[in-house]
Order: structure tokens, then C-alpha cells, then sequence
């Protein structure tokens, strides 16, 4: 007897396999189970396929009703599901690390340390590197997307559109803890929204730069910190330098924030990225820091949206020069710049001169 199911992509990959059909049938000839009912092996008759659709005498299948429902909200254009994957991973990120700079800052202490803001971005990162990856790569960073712009791993025309839906989703974020967070705040700030002070309150939402680090102080923080992160994002991925299991890489990139934070915070708090700062800050001015938001710290604002990008385009380059470039050439590209050398070769060759086409040698 065969079964035939048609499995839908929105089930999971590790959905078990249908168990064999039965039919149920009612027992009305024993007085003793009247009206009770048996499962037994059938050719014919009403079936249930495990999980799956169900089949019906006729051949014909049931689909549930959440998944017709799902399949028609599936979106076919790759670019849109490749910018609502950035949106929620970011949003993922900016949630969970700024909802850990939140608790401890309305709890003043009590309920985490400035390690549990490490930690909280640092898993904030791998979660959101998880939800995205498989869609759009997981950048969940303008300078990132920027970078790989510049490596020619992504097209310039998805950059805008990456970059606007990576501020949506911190700016989603943010709304979301400061909703959360909404008594706590008040209740600490004593009802007023500042930007400066003992009970400034903005600082949960975006960075600013401690007293004594001057504009340019902060730029240089910047441009280090995240040339350090695209350093240890691109070493991850590089399957020549070492290759490593999948599942490990979003964990590692988590762990390369955390030790970042650890020794590269104090200054402005390593925003490292354009858009975890840009979309909370923007979400403060609206709900009610105001303008302040924008002219603390001397102006600073512009700082972790524009050092960023300098110092991932410095990583991605020595990187680029000091390891990457330096790898021997894969089979595959031997064998391409072979067919190409073969094939611009003129009638007029040299006697004895062949196209040195031979194997990488290891060591």
C-alpha cells in the first residue's frame, strides 16, 4: 500500500515522517462497543496521514487552514524578504541589548551590571544573526552591508534598501522597550525625560560620550572598535583561513561583540553600528527626549553613524591585504584563469611556452 503526502516548505525541515494511514470506522455490530471507534489498516475510506494533509475517499487533500493562510501571505520578491529579514534581526539585537541596558539602568544596579549589557547585545547579535541568516545574510548593519558592498559580495543596489529597513527595525526596537520599560523610566527619572544628568534616561536607547572623551576622541574609538569587529566578522567567514561549523559562526560573531564591549565600551558605549544607534536615537526625539538628543555631547550624534563606516571599510581592508589576498587560488580558479589564458593565446605563440596551468601545491 502506498501513501501519498505532499510536504509544504512552511513545515519544518525535521517534521517526522507520516505514520501509516488508518481508518476509522465505527463498530456497530457489537453491543458492547457500540459507538465506539477502532483504528485499523485500510485501503479505502476516510484516512488521517499522521501531521500531514489529510486524504479523503476521493483522492483529494485537505490542506489546514493556517497554512492556506500562511501561503497566501508569502512574498515571492527576494529583495522584499531579504529587507524584512534585516528588520527583525536587527530588531532582535537592538530588543534584547537594549532591554538589558534598560533594566539595569531603571534598577540602578540592582538587577545587572555592565557585564549584562555586554551580554545582553552579545546575544542580542547571535539571535539576530540566527533569524536572518539564511534569508539575507545577516548583515544587521549598515557599515557591514557597506563593506561587503565594497568587496563586491553585494550588489549596490540593495544598499539603501538594507540600510532603511536595519534603522526600521532598532527603531521598532527601541519603541518596544521603551513601551516595556515605560514606569520604570518614569518612576527613575522622576517623570522627566533628560538626555544628561544623574537621571538621564536616553542613554538606554542610544550612545553618547562620557565627559572627558572629546569629538574626535570618540571618532578614533569608533573606527577602532569597528575595525575590530569587521576583522573577527570576516575572519569567521572565511572558509580558506578556517572553516567552521554553521551553526557556530552567529555564536562566535555574539562572542566578538561581547569582547568588544568588554574592553572597548567605557568611551561612548561601542555602538559600532549606524543603525542601532541612528533608529533609537530617532525614537527618543519623537517620544519625547526632543532635540536634545542631537546636540548632547557637543553633537555627537553624527559620530557612531560616520566612524562606523570608516573603521569597517579599515577592517575590511587590512584584512583584505594581510590575509585574504594571500590565500592560494582554489581548484576552481586555476582552472578558470587557465581556460582563460588557453583562450587568448595567438596564433603566433613562442616554441616551448605553455600556460603555466598546474595544480596549488600545499606547504
Amino acid at each position: 500500500m502506498s501513501y501519498k503526502v505532499n510536504y509544504s516548505p512552511l513545515l519544518r525541515a525535521n517534521t517526522p515522517a507520516p505514520q501509516p494511514c488508518h481508518k476509522v470506522r465505527d463498530v456497530a455490530n457489537s453491543s458492547s462497543m457500540k459507538g465506539q471507534t477502532l483504528l485499523g489498516q485500510t485501503d479505502g475510506g476516510a484516512v488521517f496521514c499522521g501531521s500531514g494533509p489529510h486524504l479523503w475517499p476521493d483522492g483529494a487533500e485537505e490542506t489546514p487552514a493556517m497554512e492556506r493562510l500562511l501561503r497566501k501571505c508569502r512574498i515571492r520578491n527576494r529583495l522584499v524578504r531579504e529587507c524584512m529579514a534585516e528588520c527583525l534581526g536587527v530588531y532582535v539585537l537592538i530588543l534584547f541589548g537594549c532591554g538589558a541596558v534598560a533594566q539595569v539602568t531603571t534598577t540602578q544596579d540592582k538587577k545587572g551590571q555592565y557585564l549584562s549589557i555586554n551580554l545582553g547585545f552579545a546575544l542580542g547579535v547571535t539571535f539576530g544573526v540566527f533569524v536572518s541568516r539564511g534569508v539575507s545574510g545577516a548583515h544587521l548593519n549598515p557599515a557591514v552591508s557597506l563593506s561587503m558592498c565594497v568587496l563586491g559580495r553585494h550588489p549596490w543596489l540593495k544598499l539603501p534598501f538594507y540600510v532603511f529597513f536595519q534603522v526600521l527595525g532598532a527603531f521598532l526596537a527601541a519603541a518596544t522597550v521603551g513601551l516595556q520599560y515605560y514606569d520604570a523610566i518614569r518612576m527613575y527619572s522622576g517623570g522627566q525625560l533628560t538626555v544628561s544628568g544623574p537621571t538621564a534616561t536616553a542613554g538606554i536607547f542610544s550612545t553618547y560620550p562620557a565627559d572627558y572623551l572629546s569629538v574626535w576622541g570618540g571618532v578614533m574609538d569608533q573606527v577602532i572598535g569597528t575595525a575590530a569587529l569587521l576583522l573577527c566578522v570576516l575572519a569567521l567567514g572565511d572558509q580558506s583561513n578556517a572553516s567552521l561549523p554553521d551553526g557556530l559562526q552567529p555564536v562566535l560573531v555574539g562572542a566578538a561583540v561581547l569582547v568588544i564591549g568588554i574592553s572597548m565600551g567605557s568611551n561612548s558605549g561601542y555602538a559600532l553600528n549606524p543603525a542601532r544607534d541612528f533608529g533609537p536615537r530617532l525614537f527618543t526625539y519623537i517620544a519625547g527626549w526632543g532635540v536634545n538628543v542631537f546636540k548632547a555631547g557637543g553633537g555627537w550624534w553624527w559620530v557612531p553613524i560616520v566612524a562606523p563606516c570608516v573603521g569597517a571599510l579599515l577592517g575590511t581592508l587590512i584584512y583584505e591585504l594581510m590575509i585574504e589576498v594571500h590565500h592560494p587560488p582554489a581548484a576552481s580558479e586555476l582552472q578558470t584563469s587557465c581556460q582563460e589564458a588557453t583562450e587568448g593565446k595567438t596564433g603566433l605563440e613562442l616554441d616551448g611556452v605553455e600556460p603555466a596551468c598546474e595544480k596549488p601545491t600545499t606547504g
